[in-house]
């Protein structure tokens, strides 16, 4: 069978990591890389690569994520699982479907909220859409729309809109209803795995909001995400088996599929990958399992810091992880923590408790349950600063310069007890040496300290509801 014309050819730009005659070149040398566990950043300054979309955006610093997805795609001769929360990038989708029809096994889990075509959403229905959504739906728009013509045609559709080329393409596609379910809490997960050996596992959606940029944006380069690739069939082996549960019978099978809570309890598996050890965890457990938990991995990590813990998080607002903290901030050991601004201020983020302070939830006097802010505040706790349009998404915690905690597990309880998510827990100093660049990247530009702006919510709070009950 012939393949369609715009599947043949996936452009020779994307993977350009350093486009020719651009002018803009490396800031910094890249690290050297473990041999087995490749590390990348977006928004890293080693490296050069101009958007594949946004045409009048400039060349810009950062790994090119979708071509590093599209790098493995391309080397896989098997098989090909995919679990990702979202796919909207139409050549990652187009590199699935050349794939599947050279007979290479693939599969894909998407969270049922994002297994939607947004292409073909009425006017009705996108009149409809909350603030979030109906900016996901204008970013999905002028990706699609590659005329700037304010209409999408079916042959931009067909081309532009990652649904439907997977739809087309007849791709094996599941969502986390499969199970008979209105779904889990989200199906976050971010990962692919190649042949049965190779890893690919991120924090960022498959998007360009937070791979590249946003389209409404021009200065924006993507959320702050990391990237990295595993070539461990032992590793391959725990992520096959995760996928397998939630992936069942398949399409138009029987629905056992299992998602969320329904999905059996797993310890934390440890192997020994290149110049250090890999733990793997997946979430979620019940609330009354919470020592069995996900979250309870990073806290027994977080407690093994001599020297230094810095955090660098999309929202952080799991009470027992900065409550594992304070001890060792009050022994000595240096705690950086930049975090999303967007979550950094609310009621609920442990951001308050590392300053020092307590909020009660808007309009009412009521403060978050075991609220328990430091005596000792620190002092080199913030949020980044950013170009206009991106968010910090990363998840990442550094302990010490050697040990490393990532995934696309948020630090919530949300992502310990509702979602699918994935969690490593990695010892590997060179592994541990990219990510110590990043944040001290993402540290040259912060506001430390609480604003002045919170300092006075705060006091007005004291004034009208009395001091919180800690």
């Amino acid at each position: 069978m012939a393949w369609p014309k715009f599947l043949r050819v996936i452009p020779i730009l994307l993977l350009t990591t350093t486009p020719f005659g651009c002018g803009l070149r490396p800031h910094v040398q890249p690290l050297p890389q473990d041999p087995v566990i490749s590390v990348y950043f977006n928004q890293s300054q080693a490296t050069v690569y101009q958007d594949p979309y946004r045409k009048n955006v400039p060349a810009r610093y950062g790994d090119n994520f979708e071509a590093l997805i599209l790098q493995e795609i391309d080397k896989a001769t098997r098989s090909i699982d995919v679990a990702v929360q979202e796919i909207r990038l139409p050549l990652v989708a187009k590199a699935l479907v050349q794939k599947h029809q050279a007979g290479v096994r693939v599969r894909v889990i998407l969270e049922n909220n994002y297994n939607v075509a947004l292409s073909q959403l009425t006017e009705q229905q996108v009149d409809e859409l909350n603030p979030h959504s109906r900016s996901r739906y204008e970013e999905v728009f002028k990706l699609i729309d590659t005329n700037n013509d304010g209409r999408l045609s079916q042959e931009e559709i067909d081309n532009g809109d990652a649904i439907i080329i997977l739809q087309n393409g007849n791709v094996p596609l599941i969502d986390d209803t499969a199970d008979g379910s209105k779904g889990s809490g989200l199906m976050h997960h971010k990962f692919m795995v190649f042949d049965d050996r190779r890893v690919l596992v991120t924090s960022a959606n498959f998007t360009t909001s937070d791979m590249h940029g946003d389209f409404g944006s021009p200065e924006s380069r993507g959320n702050p995400n990391a990237l990295l690739v595993i070539d461990s069939p032992e590793i391959a082996r725990l992520f096959i088996e995760e996928f397998n549960i939630m992936w069942g019978d398949g399409p138009s099978g029987a629905p056992d599929s299992r998602f969320g809570i329904q999905k059996p309890l797993r310890p934390p598996q440890t192997a020994n990958v290149g110049n250090g050890t890999v733990t793997v965890m997946f979430s979620p457990v019940r609330r009354r399992q919470w020592d069995q938990s996900t979250n309870a991995l990073i806290a027994d990590t977080l407690s093994q810091a001599q020297r230094s813990i810095d955090l660098a998080l999309f929202v952080f607002s799991e009470q027992r992880l900065v409550d594992a903290m304070e001890p060792l901030h009050n022994k000595g050991v240096r705690i950086r923590a930049l975090i999303e601004p967007d979550f950094a201020y609310k009621y609920y983020s442990e951001t308050l408790d590392m300053w020092g302070l307590a909020l009660p939830r808007k309009g009412t006097c009521k403060y978050e349950p075991n609220n328990a802010p430091w005596r000792n505040p620190a002092q080199s706790v913030g949020v980044p600063k950013l170009p206009k349009g991106d968010r910090l998404h990363h998840k990442f915690g550094l302990i010490d310069n050697y040990i490393v905690i990532v995934g696309s597990h948020n630090w919530t309880p949300a992502g310990n007890h509702n979602n699918d998510e994935t969690l490593l827990v990695i010892r590997n100093a060179t592994v541990a040496a990219h990510f110590q660049r990043e944040f001290e990247r993402l540290m040259q530009k912060v506001e430390l300290g609480p604003p002045g702006w919170l300092l006075k919510a705060v006091e007005e709070a004291t004034q009208t509801c009395g001091v919180a009950n800690h």
